[in-house]
């Protein structure tokens, strides 16, 4: 998904919103989000990114938390304390619901329109 956007992997900082993994791989629960939710706000102040991209809903929904639904929220720019948010599909949503990918990529090109970096239909800047 990042080199679709013709953004290389060091200019890009993947953060998950709970620090160790649920058992089953499972979705987080609200309270192991709020107990993660501090150390990634941190992150973020730190990193001062450009840009935030949420991928699904627990991470959406952490720093959105009136979202009840990606669907309801992917496609348009959000703002979180003054940045940048963009929510769109978890990876391991896609791959269970290809019919979303159209929709990925347009929240995708979104992403580097918002940043400055254009795309065209087929990832090659414009």
């Amino acid at each position: 998904m990042i080199a679709a956007i013709r953004f290389r992997r060091d200019e890009v900082y993947i953060a998950n919103l709970v620090k160790c993994r649920p058992p089953g791989n499972r979705t987080p629960e609200p309270d192991e989000a709020a107990a993660c939710l501090p150390y990634l706000e941190r992150q973020i102040a730190l990193l001062r990114p450009r840009l935030l991209c949420t991928l699904g809903l627990p991470s959406t929904r952490a720093l959105l938390p009136e979202v009840r639904a990606i669907s309801a929220v992917r496609g348009r720019l959000h703002s979180w304390r003054g940045l940048p948010l963009i929510p769109t599909f978890h990876p391991a949503y896609l791959l269970r619901n290809p019919d979303a990918k159209h929709d990925a990529w347009s929240d995708l090109k979104l992403v580097a329109r918002t940043v400055g970096r254009p795309v065209d239909g087929t990832g090659a800047t414009s």
